[in-house]
């Protein structure tokens, strides 16, 4: 009942100025660059939509701390903060509310690709089980990044540096798994610490879905990376309230 209602009030908040609008039409306009012409979608003559989600957590990587950076540091800054947890409900109602609420918003962006989903399917028959898998690890992908997103924005009142802040933290979750990041540590780093590493590779587990293949692994890994990150926005909003 908490969470539900700390939700309906985030997710409502989305759209109570144009800067909603705005997101969703730069969004829309950027994956269609990305899919119809940096990934060649009409060139390749292929009915699937490699080319849709090949650049798509690239794109989140942006994105999705623009979404995130606003959640507590927007708070803070406007001095709600303080009223807000003094409200009788539990901490983790609130850090869980305010982040489902920011991906219900990224999951309604996303759904509004839908139309590229209806081009492919016109033009060739695709493996459509293989999409809704893509669509699953992108999701998940956009997931990821709004619970870190959402823990970057409780350490700071600076919408701005909350961004850089996560923009910086999901860079590193996705160049972990890169032959250039882990050459540089297998030169002095024992083997298992460069396996932990490229096991950390977001882009790695999330190819995985994107070519239509579900591995427990893989859902584990991205379970494990948006509860962690939760954990840590909640022990942040914890010490900032007993800090007074």
């Amino acid at each position: 009942m908490h969470i539900s209602t700390i939700i309906k009030r985030e997710f409502a908040s989305y759209f109570a100025t144009p800067v909603a609008y705005v997101f969703l039409v730069i969004f829309l306009v950027l994956q269609g660059m990305f899919t119809f012409y940096m990934g060649a979608f009409y060139e390749r003559e292929q009915a699937d939509l490699v080319s849709f989600f090949t650049y798509q957590p690239w794109l989140f990587l942006f994105l999705m701390p623009a979404i995130g950076m606003r959640l507590w540091a927007e708070e803070r800054k406007s001095g709600t903060f303080e009223l807000l947890l003094t409200l009788p409900v539990p901490l983790s109602a609130i850090v869980i509310g305010k982040y489902l609420a920011a991906f219900l918003f990224a999951a309604f962006a996303l759904l509004l690709t839908f139309p590229i989903w209806v081009t492919v399917n016109w033009l060739g028959d695709p493996d459509n089980g293989v999409i809704i898998t893509g669509y699953l690890g992108s999701l998940l992908v956009a997931g990821s990044f709004l619970a870190i997103g959402a823990a970057m924005s409780a350490t700071t009142k600076n919408q701005v540096v909350a961004f850089i802040l996560s923009v910086c933290a999901c860079f590193f979750f996705m160049v972990s798994g890169l032959p250039m990041v882990l050459d540089a540590f297998s030169s002095w780093a024992p083997e298992p610490i460069v396996l932990a590493i490229s096991n950390l590779s977001l882009l790695t587990h999330f190819d995985n879905l994107q070519k239509g293949v579900i591995v427990a692994s893989d859902l584990v890994y991205f379970g494990a990376l948006i509860f962690g990150w939760l954990w840590v926005n909640r022990v942040v909003i914890e010490s900032k309230r007993e800090a007074g």
